[in-house]
């Protein structure tokens, strides 16, 4: 015998998120970050390099 089923979302995962131009992520934003990161990484790397070479 099935119960009736008003849920649909036995497990509690979140709601989604809505798919449309507000919900999209800043990729120029993310660009940035990542960019910004890799230089850090890089300033990092050929910093150690003079100090400890």
């Amino acid at each position: 015998m099935m119960p009736d089923q008003p849920d649909r979302n036995p497990m509690d995962h979140p709601p989604e998120q809505p798919s449309g131009s507000e919900g999209s992520p800043k990729f120029g934003r993310l660009l940035l970050v990542l960019v910004g990161a890799v230089l850090l990484i890089v300033a990092i790397t050929i910093g150690s390099e003079a100090l400890y070479s």
